[in-house]
């Protein structure tokens, strides 16, 4: 956009146009009713329209900044990722009655066997000086009547190049709970037919929390692989809030021994 559109003249316009809205605010009581419909209907999409550019903004201007990687990350680490709803905004943020299968962004799904459905699960910007991840997914579960609630990730097809029992896989997170609430990562990796599947539990003694996953325990077919991704498992997490401030991954060759 041209800096025209911020000039002397915009400045002027914008004065105009917030005066005039101001003298129909100030007669909304005394307005016949059809024209207060009018009035209202080109309100709401004025707001539909500062709504949307309030949310890129405060966005945008807020730290840490959108769309970074940044995240300490082990030693001779050769692949490193934050996923999409960590690092940028997803649209829309948010839903309610969450149904399983429902995605955010391209790359995390929810999934669960509830009859009835009270998930509600919404992306908001991280704010806390201590935050690296721009934004943190938050779920509110309420009444839960299935067996099984997971937060599926998909690794990118960068995680699989040259992927080898020689690596080892590491998930770090940042987690708040509201109450206390055991939390598992279980990595696959499709290779062929077969899936290797590694499960840990997360230690939510701490906010912030690394698990890794050693390969040379799986019988992987290297020269197989096909996709991989974790499943973060919560067991029993009715009436509950979580907080993932952040997740990101990253691999490492094992030392030579």
């Amino acid at each position: 956009m041209s800096n025209r559109a911020f000039g002397p003249f915009d400045a002027m316009l914008h004065h105009l146009v917030m005066r005039r809205w101001r003298k129909i605010a100030a007669a909304a009581d005394d307005l016949g009713l059809d024209r207060l419909r009018r009035v209202r209907l080109r309100a709401l999409e004025l707001r539909q329209v500062t709504d949307r550019l309030l949310y890129v903004s405060n966005g945008r201007l807020a730290l840490p900044l959108i769309g970074s990687n940044a995240f300490s990350k082990p030693l001779h680490s050769d692949w490193s990722w934050r996923p999409e709803l960590w690092r940028g905004p997803i649209f829309p943020p948010g839903q309610a009655a969450v149904e399983s299968k429902t995605g955010f962004g391209d790359e995390v799904k929810i999934f669960h066997d509830c009859r009835i459905s009270e998930l509600t699960v919404r992306q908001l910007r991280n704010t806390h000086e201590d935050d690296l991840a721009p934004y943190g997914l938050r779920m509110d579960v309420f009444q839960f009547d299935g067996s099984f609630l997971s937060l599926v990730v998909d690794l990118p097809e960068s995680a699989m190049r040259a992927l080898g029992r020689k690596h080892l896989i590491r998930m770090n997170a940042v987690v708040e709970t509201e109450k206390p609430l055991e939390i598992f990562a279980r990595l696959n990796i499709q290779h062929g037919p077969n899936t290797e599947q590694m499960v840990r539990e997360l230690p939510l003694s701490d906010r912030e929390l690394s698990v890794d996953f050693d390969l040379a325990y799986t019988k992987l077919n290297e020269k197989r692989v096909e996709r991989a991704w974790v499943d973060l498992i919560f067991e029993g997490p009715e009436m509950n809030q979580v907080m993932l401030r952040d997740v990101n991954f990253s691999r490492r060759p094992r030392a030579e021994v």
